[in-house]
């Protein structure tokens, strides 16, 4: 488990220092043809994983502790310009929330959990292994997208 969880803050801090790369406002800009942008694709892959992580999976009853969820969560769209004092705090959520995730995962709070299908593939998740090994994935198509946005800019 320590390969995914490593892999997970490596693929994190790639998108984090193309975050860095850009100005606040081409994290903003919505490029014409699309629905979304990169500080998007960036929130929606911090509160995803804590989603699956812990509401999903039953550890807890509803989603509400996860900060920016209603903003960045799935079928979202941004409503607003983002700040750089948000940014920052994405930027530090997108580490920390995985260090929380591993704390947890050692102290043997994913054990029993709830296994439940993904919206999108409708494939079910039946252990924390498999939420994790989803989120690689499911960040780095957002990564994708982000790297596709930025050369729209």
């Amino acid at each position: 488990m320590d390969q995914i969880f490593d892999f997970i803050i490596n693929s994190r801090t790639a998108f984090i220092k193309l975050v860095d790369s850009l100005t606040i406002e081409q994290l903003n800009k919505i490029p014409d043809g699309y629905n979304n942008n990169i500080i998007w694709n960036f929130g929606h892959i911090v509160v995803s994983t804590q989603t699956l992580c812990y509401f999903r999976t039953g550890i807890w009853p509803d989603a509400s502790a996860v900060k920016f969820n209603e903003f960045y969560k799935k079928d979202t769209k941004p409503t607003y310009t983002v700040t750089e004092a948000e940014v920052a705090e994405l930027k530090a959520m997108a580490l920390v929330s995985i260090e929380n995730i591993k704390a947890d995962y050692a102290k043997g709070t994913f054990t029993n959990i709830t296994p439940f299908l993904t919206s999108t593939y409708g494939v079910q998740l039946n252990s924390i292994e498999e939420v994790l090994i989803t989120t690689i994935g499911h960040d780095n198509v957002h990564f994708g997208y982000a790297s596709a946005l930025k050369k729209q800019l």
